[in-house]
């Protein structure tokens, strides 16, 4: 779906919402009428028409959408009928539900949207579920992956260049002693790497190369937790 393209000339809102009733009326449901209007707009226009459709018809079209679809037609037009937002904050509540090591989506909504994208993520979990994302993930996480991801979903980074090289190089040093000790998931570690920005993060590492001769990259469990974010 994310190939498909916003036609040069679209159809009014009211028009796509009278469409979509139509699909959804009658014996099954036109899926290739759905996939027409819903596949061929972007998301601000899908929200105008997600809003039109409650205006009109006293019903949310996503409502709608899950009486009339099934399987995973369903959830793919579920979730790409959802504004961004939206779509991590369903996608982060499965992720929570069905937690292992090796379910990388909170980690991913966590450490690849910008500031603002994860904040208006935080708050769509908020509208949705009436409960915070980072409480869920205290509950439904364990161990040294719950001491990182949640300060990675609960922060909101710098995101500019401006690094302090002050700063850079007395927490390369901090680094050090703490993988020396082999603390790597001490405290100070974890504040470091989920709520520097990212080009500040950078500062540090190469300081820490620099000072030590070796890539932090390389020790196991600080490397892992650098790939994550």
């Amino acid at each position: 779906m994310a190939t498909l393209t916003v036609p040069t000339t679209v159809p009014s809102v009211s028009e796509d919402c009278e469409q979509l009733r139509k699909a959804f009326s009658g014996w099954g449901t036109n899926e290739g009428l759905i996939i027409d209007i819903l596949g061929h707009r972007n998301a601000e226009q899908r929200n105008l028409i997600r809003k039109t459709y409650a205006e009109t018809y006293g019903e949310d079209l996503l409502k709608a959408l899950d009486k009339e679809l099934s399987n995973d037609f369903e959830r793919l037009v579920l979730l790409w009928a959802l504004d961004p937002a939206e779509r991590d904050a369903l996608l982060a509540n499965e992720a929570t539900k069905r937690w292992t090591s090796s379910n990388q989506v909170l980690m991913e909504i966590a450490c690849t949207r910008s500031a603002n994208q994860l904040l208006h993520a935080r708050q769509a979990y908020h509208a949705r579920y009436k409960k915070s994302l980072e409480e869920d993930v205290a509950h439904h996480t364990t161990g040294d992956f719950r001491k990182l991801l949640l300060p990675l979903v609960s922060s909101y980074r710098y995101e500019g260049e401006e690094v302090n090289m002050t700063l850079a190089k007395t927490e390369a040093k901090l680094l050090h002693e703490k993988i020396s000790d082999k603390a790597y998931s001490d405290d100070d570690v974890i504040r470091v790497l989920a709520t520097r920005s990212k080009a500040q993060i950078n500062a540090t590492l190469n300081h820490y190369k620099n000072e030590y001769g070796n890539d932090i990259n390389k020790v196991n469990k600080v490397g892992f937790w650098l790939f994550c974010i």
